[in-house]
């Protein structure tokens, strides 16, 4: 006995395999970058949500809007970075889908150019398109005009795509506030010294590929004692501006001991323990305390 099976099933489950491939080459595309992207969006707009009228009916859309946005944000960074960097990565990050082999360079490029405008489009009908317009620029620049090899435009590009990021992710429920930018502005512009930590992990390799990362141009030890001091600097900064303004409940205290200790342990181990694997999870660390205070923002506001 022969069981058939019609067209329309065969194309339905060809469909289901072509967005399952599509599905997992985007996470290979984007797995080490969401900690940085998508979760600190959805959580800054969390805290325009709860800072507004808690209208729980309209959080369900927000988030689901929200997700896709930020995770388009994150897939136009890094398919561009990934194009960008091809052969670094068949040295450094061999696990990559263009030096796997998962992706052609056009198949990636095809991708990157239909999820910019997809971008654009969500963004304008969102109404954060100057913000979305900011990031692709922004991105462009970083990833495809050199600004990625020179440590100050590197870091300038990490602010702006900051800013780009948690000004839409609020403006998305609501209006920005004055309180809106100070909890926007003092994790994004302390972007421009504090990420130079990420620059401590490869040095060999920014010396062959000739970037002028931080600790190449002024040395690694002045570097790491810069850092160090940037993040002392950090705890001190978001409790002056962040924590105190809002008033120091028993809640907000807690809050503020925990980012502090964080950066306090940071600024620790980019002094004592000097090896890349230590300076990557330093780093790791430091995207953790992003989030955590962009989390504190629910609370706070």
């Amino acid at each position: 006995m022969h069981t058939s099976v019609s067209f329309p099933a065969i194309k339905s489950f060809r469909w289901l395999d072509f967005i399952r491939s599509e599905m997992i080459l985007y996470w290979r595309f984007t797995r080490y970058d969401i900690s940085a992207t998508v979760i600190p969006g959805l959580l800054f707009l969390l805290a325009a949500w709860h800072s507004d009228q808690l209208n729980w009916s309209t959080l369900p859309n927000l988030i689901f809007w929200g997700a896709i946005y930020f995770w388009l944000y994150c897939i136009c960074f890094c398919i561009s970075n990934q194009l960008a960097g091809e052969a670094e990565d068949r040295l450094n990050k061999p696990d990559r889908p263009l030096v796997q082999g998962l992706v052609s360079r056009q198949g990636a490029f095809i991708r990157w150019v239909i999820a910019m405008g997809l971008f654009s489009l969500l963004g304008w009908w969102l109404g954060v398109l100057e913000w979305t317009l900011l990031w692709q620029v922004t991105l462009t620049l970083h990833n495809f005009g050199h600004w990625a090899r020179h440590y100050w435009l590197k870091n300038l590009s990490m602010v702006l795509g900051a800013i780009a990021q948690l000004a839409a992710a609020w403006q998305m429920v609501r209006p920005l506030t004055l309180e809106a930018w100070t909890w926007l502005l003092v994790p994004a512009i302390t972007l421009l010294s504090n990420a130079s930590l990420q620059d401590l992990r490869d040095i060999e390799g920014d010396r062959m590929n000739r970037r002028r990362t931080m600790p190449i141009v002024f040395g690694e030890w002045p570097t790491r004692i810069f850092v160090a001091i940037a993040f002392i600097l950090l705890a001190v900064l978001s409790h002056i501006a962040l924590f105190v303004p809002t008033g120091l409940s028993a809640g907000t205290l807690l809050l503020d001991v925990l980012l502090a200790a964080l950066c306090v342990v940071i600024g620790g181990r980019v002094l004592l323990l000097r090896n890349p694997h230590a300076d990557h999870v330093s780093y790791m660390m430091y995207t953790y305390w992003y989030c955590f205070v962009l989390a504190a923002a629910i609370v706070a506001l």
